[in-house]
């Protein structure tokens, strides 16, 4: 039998995200998230939500532009540390020894260090009530080099990415195939 727990933002799990911008100065910033996810295929899409109270939250307004960097396990504490102190008041990059890497398709820096990163120009805003969302549509995709397949494409153990469960604040390794996206499913499939 399932108990009510009431109401919290308890959905697990949540990505652990870095999300980069500069300030009305031109410094670069970053700041982690946990409240984002893709939202739309076409235009590619993700959405990142964040206080109004947040350094962040300004800068991303100010530019309309905004990069979501993607930490490995390898670097857990840095990504921590991003999310635990502003913008406003330290220089990120320069505590942790990251570079701010400026994007060359939108307004906004990115994390060299991390694997994959996403390019996004903000094209919806929308207040929710504590937090607004910012709908960003995804311009360029980068990623390292030896985290690609054959095809290409990012695969995710070697990206080493790692996820937030909230309410109990730990961050969890992602662990193993355990099946394949619209096949495994098949089994329930009736015959025409």
């Amino acid at each position: 039998m399932k108990k009510s727990i009431g109401a919290d933002t308890l959905a697990y799990p949540t990505p652990v995200w870095c999300v980069g911008s500069y300030d009305a100065e031109g410094r670069p910033n970053v700041m982690t998230i946990a409240w984002g996810g893709i939202c739309c295929s076409k235009p590619p899409a993700v959405t990142v939500s964040l206080r109004k109270a947040t350094y962040t939250y300004g800068c991303i307004m100010a530019c309309k532009a905004y990069t979501i960097s993607v930490p490995s396990t390898k670097y857990i504490a840095e990504a921590d540390y991003f999310g635990m102190v502003s913008g406003k008041t330290t220089n990120k990059f320069e505590d942790t020894g990251l570079t701010a890497v400026p994007s060359d398709k939108v307004d906004a820096p990115y994390v060299g260090e991390f694997p994959l990163v996403l390019e996004c120009k903000v094209i919806h805003t929308h207040e929710i009530g504590l937090h607004t969302q910012f709908v960003g549509q995804i311009v360029d995709i980068k990623a390292d080099e030896e985290i690609l397949n054959e095809k290409g494409l990012p695969v995710m153990e070697r990206g080493a990415p790692f996820v937030f469960a909230p309410g109990i604040r730990e961050y969890r390794a992602l662990g193993e195939v355990v099946g394949r996206a619209f096949d495994i499913g098949k089994k329930f499939n009736r015959p025409s």
